[in-house]
């Protein structure tokens, strides 16, 4: 399988498969939402729209990057969601990099949300798909984030080689700059288990897809494939 890593601004509508990396912490924190039993997330393309939609939609809950603010009942932070009753609950996520990229590509015939803690998975129904490209979009940092092509980079070889040591691609996210302001309190709305949880190989069994259900972006979980293997689609 062929593969490509671009940023959120060199996305040009013609992807087929793409799978859109924020690993500190907007997918990270999506699939701790997943996790805590939220049916869907929808996501919106900035905190006026994703108040639209919970003003429109009685218990929808609203999700956001930076620190609390008036409307919003989540922060993009997984410490914080992790410890969140969201059973069947509908959460709309807006953040300024994992949220954009995931609607830049909301219309390929395979648009996924990828992270650490869903790498496995993802890899597997990337396999499952028979594609021959993936392109791989980091979005943090103008797609310059450390944490995001190593994810990238990560899940690349687990397509080629079907196993791969996940070890030098962690250590690459944890010397990102991105991990080094979570420790040192300089992202607003975040906790300090943050890095740890967005370094967490595989802690989830599922993927994260996005799809437009009339004519809005939704993710929702979508169970590992067991019977994918992953060695022989070789990414170049």
């Amino acid at each position: 399988m062929r593969s490509r890593t671009v940023a959120t601004s060199d996305v040009d509508g013609t992807e087929k498969v793409a799978v859109v990396i924020d690993v500190m912490r907007a997918f990270t924190t999506a699939a701790w939402v997943f996790h805590r039993g939220a049916d869907r997330i929808v996501l919106a393309a900035d905190g006026d729209e994703a108040l639209a939609l919970k003003a429109s939609n009685p218990g929808w809950l609203a999700l956001k990057d930076g620190a609390p603010a008036r409307g919003f009942d989540l922060t993009n932070s997984p410490e914080l969601v992790r410890h969140a009753g969201l059973a069947g609950r509908t959460v709309v996520q807006t953040t300024t990099a994992g949220t954009v990229g995931a609607l830049a590509v909301a219309e390929a015939e395979w648009a996924l949300c990828g992270s650490f803690v869903v790498a496995g998975a993802t890899a597997r129904l990337l396999a499952s798909t028979g594609a021959d490209a993936v392109t791989f979009v980091a979005t943090g940092e103008g797609g310059r984030a450390a944490e995001d092509r190593a994810c990238a980079d990560y899940l690349a070889e687990l397509l080629g080689e079907g196993h791969v040591d996940p070890a030098p691609y962690v250590r690459r996210a944890r010397a990102s700059t991105a991990a080094q302001e979570l420790r040192d309190g300089r992202r607003h709305g975040s906790r300090p288990a943050d890095v740890g949880l967005c370094l967490e190989v595989d802690r989830f069994d599922f993927a994260m897809r996005v799809t437009l259900e009339d004519g809005t972006a939704v993710l929702r979980p979508v169970a590992a494939q067991p019977g994918a293997k992953l060695a022989g689609h070789r990414a170049r």
